[in-house]
This record gives structure tokens, sequence and C-alpha cells, in this order.
């Protein structure tokens, strides 16, 4: 078990988003967090990366919990997850090599020489050149940036990869390419993967299990095959 949520509450004013919502990720998993748009499934994420409260319940992932987690256990966890936002996130007055040596040289004490070195096998690994090291993220396309993005996020060698709307922006083809990367960085390097999407082609490839966010609890957890065996109506609402 990689990440454990129990009994997840959370209300922002008066209104409840997830109502006593539970669901482990396995070790050497891709799993997948769906629902219709505003059920919350963001803020899952940023729960989880400790980025948004949660009133009840607790979260407890590689063997740390969250509720009142201390600032030293939070940087320690920290370290040990890289994240891909939606549309990137990259910085836009960096290049790319300086994206990529961000958290290197947040978190590290390396040398420059080792950082560079750790960029370059970085950038490798996403399929790119190392051509595009001085290029500006505005002179990329949007499947590049997302590699640039996955890059940075593997840069301190995480155990736990987080992945928000990944495919959003792409074309088709370029969806279905990053949607390849993922499956092998995982299958190379063991990554456990949380993976927020809406697009059905990666429900079906990619994602290993997942849950569905139906008015605000869990309405199914567990597999593509499964999901389309007990639950006809979600199936046809989220798969088909």
């Amino acid at each position: 078990m990689v990440i454990k949520a129990e009994n997840i509450t959370t209300r922002f004013g008066d209104k409840v988003i997830h109502d006593n919502i539970s669901f482990i990720v396995k070790e050497n998993e891709i799993f997948g967090i769906l629902g219709a748009s505003g059920s919350g499934k963001s803020v899952l994420l940023k729960q989880m990366l400790l980025l948004e409260h949660f009133d009840k319940g607790e979260y407890e992932i590689l063997g740390f919990k969250l509720r009142n987690i201390n600032q030293k256990d939070a940087m320690i966890l920290c370290r040990q997850w890289g994240v891909v936002f939606q549309f990137a996130a990259l910085f836009s007055f960096l290049s790319v090599y300086e994206n990529i040596a961000f958290p290197l040289k947040e978190y590290t004490k390396l040398s420059d020489e080792a950082i560079a070195e750790i960029v370059r096998i970085k950038l490798r690994m996403v399929g790119l050149d190392e051509k595009v090291l001085e290029y500006s993220p505005s002179q990329l396309s949007g499947g590049m940036q997302k590699r640039v993005a996955m890059a940075r996020a593997l840069a301190l060698d995480s155990r736990l990869l987080f992945l928000d709307e990944p495919s959003s922006g792409l074309d088709p083809y370029s969806s279905r390419e990053f949607d390849e990367l993922i499956l092998s960085l995982k299958h190379s390097f063991n990554l456990n993967v949380v993976l927020v999407t809406h697009d059905k082609e990666s429900m079906k490839t990619v994602l290993e299990r997942f849950l569905i966010i139906d008015d605000k609890k869990v309405a199914f957890c567990g597999t593509y095959e499964e999901l389309k065996i007990q639950n006809e109506r979600l199936f046809k609402r989220f798969m088909e």
C-alpha cells in the first residue's frame, strides 16, 4: 500500500465536496481518480499534495499520516513525489534546463556538474533531445512541455508520481504518445502513479484501477472490466 485514504470529508463553507471517501493505492500501480466536472477530483489530488485542507478522515502516504504532519516530515515526504500539473505549469521565465534542474538545486547539495548530468538523463528518459535544453517553454509544443514537466517531476527519483489531467490540451496523437510514456516509465522504474483524468482512452489503456466520485461519494473502485460488469450506468457515463 502506497496511499490510504480513510473517510475523507471535505467542505467549502456549507458545501460538501467529499462525503466519507476511502480508497487505497497499491504498490507499483497506475491508479485513476475519475468523476464529473466539479466532483472534487483535483481537490483530492491537492489534499494528497498538502495543498488543500480536508475536514475529517486521514491520508497515509508512504508511511506518513497527513493530518497534523510536522514541517520536517512534510519536507521528507514532498521529496519522495513528483507532480505534473494540468498544462505542464513550467516556469515560463526559466529555460528547459533550469526547469528540470530546479528541484535538484532546491532540495540537494549536488555540484553543478552532477545536476547537469542528471538533467540530461531525465530529458532522455522522457524522449527529448538535448538541443531543447536552452529553449524556453514557449518554444515547445504542448506535448513537449508535458514531457519536460515529467522530467522535472522525476528529477529527484520520485517513488510516487501525481498527474493532473496530463492529456488536457493535447491532440489525440500527442495524448496517446504521453500515455505510452507513462506506461513505459512506470514499468521501467517501478513508479507508483496517481492520475486524475477525463480522457476515455487513457481510462481504458493506462489505468490499472480507478475510483469514480459521484454525488460526493465513491461510486465505484476497481478495474475497467469490473466496472463494465458491475455498473452499466457508470460504465456508459464515463467509458463509452
